[in-house]
């Protein structure tokens, strides 16, 4: 698959529907949005991410300086900074954003509960304070607004037991449920994760309007697809996804998500990024040295 960033514009479909741009980060085959109101380019920033080098664990910018600089260059104002739950594979940018833009982020209010699941794994029984580190938490049904558009939040457990979708006029920004069509579906085996879950989040997706345009967080191509993709309608998916096309049953669905999550690696970021991302993309406070420094389980997975 193509290792580029790539950038997509989907305009807006008209009264009420928002423009959309979609930025693709190749080191995690991660998807940005920026989400726009069309009449008075007011924007949100969603799943920003900051990039990580799993290495050395240097810490960069450049992804988050291609989606300021796009916004820029469309003269958008971004009122928000929106993450979808704590990333697993890349760590998120909210914070570093925050400081520069001095807007509201947020997520979503189940990430107090993944808080809790991992200060066990880590055995940080202080660590995490997550209405700290967040301006909002929203609860399922939540609603605010992207200039003149209505955002609505929904819960979509299932990849994590946090997860929330935002759905603004014709486009939702479904994260870690759905992938492209020849893809399938997202994980559901991280701690707290859920398949039984997961199919319930999607069946609510796909109860959307079949016009809806469904942005999804990942991709990484297929056999027969190079090109990263990451916008499919929802009838696109009902009559085309592998794992849950119309048809397809709870039970078939289930089993065939954790017979291919019984196959996966975890993410080479994954045990340092939730103890970032959980702290709304902030580092561990510095130490003596001035370095700040992650703990690490051994044998825990």
């Amino acid at each position: 698959m193509t290792r580029d960033a790539i950038t997509r514009h989907s305009p807006s479909t008209g009264s009420g529907s928002p423009d959309v741009w979609g930025i693709y980060e190749p080191d995690t085959g991660s998807v940005q949005y920026i989400c726009a109101c069309p009449a008075t380019k007011k924007a949100a920033l969603i799943d920003v991410v900051w990039n990580f080098d799993p290495k050395s664990f240097g810490t960069g910018t450049h992804s988050m300086e291609q989606v300021l600089d796009l916004a820029r260059q469309n003269g958008l104002t971004i009122d928000w900074i929106l993450d979808t739950h704590p990333h697993a594979d890349h760590l998120m940018a909210s914070a570093q954003l925050q400081k520069r833009l001095e807007v509201p982020n947020a997520i979503g209010a189940k990430v107090r509960q993944i808080a809790e699941l991992w200060r066990e794994i880590y055995n940080t029984p202080d660590a995490f304070d997550v209405d700290c580190d967040f301006d909002r938490l929203f609860e399922d049904g939540d609603t605010f607004r992207i200039g003149e558009l209505d955002v609505r939040v929904m819960l979509s457990p299932g990849h994590t037991l946090g997860s929330i979708t935002y759905v603004c006029g014709d486009a939702a920004f479904v994260h870690d449920t759905l992938m492209m069509p020849d893809a399938g579906t997202s994980r559901a085996d991280f701690p707290g994760g859920s398949a039984d879950e997961l199919w319930q989040s999607i069946q609510q997706i796909l109860n959307l309007p079949d016009d809806t345009r469904l942005y999804i967080g990942h991709d990484y191509g297929t056999d027969q697809r190079d090109e990263p993709a990451w916008e499919a309608t929802v009838a696109q998916h009902k009559a085309q996804n592998k794992h849950v096309k119309s048809g397809t049953g709870k039970a078939a669905y289930i089993k065939t998500r954790e017979e291919r999550d019984a196959t996966l690696a975890l993410p080479d970021r994954m045990l340092a990024a939730l103890q970032i991302n959980l702290r709304g993309g902030r580092l561990p406070d510095a130490e003596g040295d001035g370095h700040a420094y992650l703990k690490l389980p051994v044998d825990k997975f």
